[in-house]
Formats: structure tokens, C-alpha cells, sequence
């Protein structure tokens, strides 16, 4: 199942704080909800293990994350895979834009995902509102990081 998501973020603080931030393997581990580990391999790869729950499916996804397209401070392109055992496999990227706006950053994404096995199994209504809920959670801690590094 594919499906794709995008949005924005107005974040108080300067883009090389958001840029900064957005690089932190610390920072990100706060900000993503379930996650487990996540460790920087090299300057544009991590490893991660996040714990996820959609609907009835509780799942351990283990996954690698690469960074392309690096225009510091600007934006990159962040893709990666995962795999959940028996709920499944997920696989996406998404391309993250900053720019100045209102004495801030805006940050703004485009996410494109597929998802398959018993994940996909669950329907698009679900999991669309769970992709939701777990973008909306990462924003919220990742504007407090930001606010606080800020």
C-alpha cells in the first residue's frame, strides 16, 4: 500500500539551529515516537529500531536511513526501509525543505511511504491517521528540541 503525506512546521529559531537539529541523531531519537535507537553509521546513514503500534498490530521495525540531496542549511532528501518482522516491511523517503519566515524557520516535508504485509492488511484509513498522529507527535517534540537549542 502507498500512500503520501505533506505539511509544514513554522519552528522558532534560526535555520542553522533547525539544520543542526535535524542532524542530531540525539535530538531525532527524542523526537520520534517509539524509537528505540538510532545511530549515526556515517554522516549521511543511520541505523534505527523504533517500536510502532497501528490499530491491532504492535511491531519492532529495524531499518537503515540515508540522507541525500544535502543542501545545508536548506534541506535534504531522507529515505529509508524497515523491516517489522511479521507485520511487515515499510519503505519511504521524504524531501525537507527550511526557509526563513516570520523571524523563523519554516519547515516544510513531502513524504511518499509503502508499506507491506499485515500493516497493509489494516487499510488506508488507519494507517493514513496513524502516519498522522506519529508526524504530528515527532513535530511537537522536535519544535520543543528546537525551541530549546534555540
Amino acid at each position: 500500500m502507498a500512500m503520501t503525506m505533506s505539511g509544514e512546521v513554522q519552528l522558532p529559531a534560526s535555520r542553522e539551529v533547525v539544520w543542526a537539529k535535524l542532524n542530531d541523531p540525539e535530538t531525532l531519537k527524542a523526537s520520534i515516537p517509539g524509537c528505540e535507537a538510532l545511530e549515526m553509521t556515517s554522516p549521511t546513514e543511520f541505523t534505527a529500531t523504533a517500536a510502532i503500534k497501528i490499530g491491532p498490530v504492535k511491531a519492532r521495525f529495524k531499518g537503515r536511513v540515508q540522507l541525500t540531496d544535502i543542501d545545508p542549511p536548506n534541506g535534504y532528501r531522507i529515505s529509508g526501509e524497515g523491516e517489522g518482522g511479521v507485520a511487515g516491511f515499510a519503505k519511504g523517503g521524504a524531501t525537507v525543505k527550511l526557509t526563513e519566515k516570520d523571524g523563523g524557520t519554516l519547515l516544510s516535508y513531502d513524504v511518499e511511504a509503502q508499506i507491506g504485509g499485515k500493516l497493509a492488511q489494516l487499510g488506508q484509513r488507519l494507517v493514513n491517521g496513524a502516519a498522522k498522529n506519529t508526524a504530528d507527535q515527532f513535530f511537537a517534540k522536535f519544535a520543543e528540541a528546537v525551541k530549546q537549542g534555540a
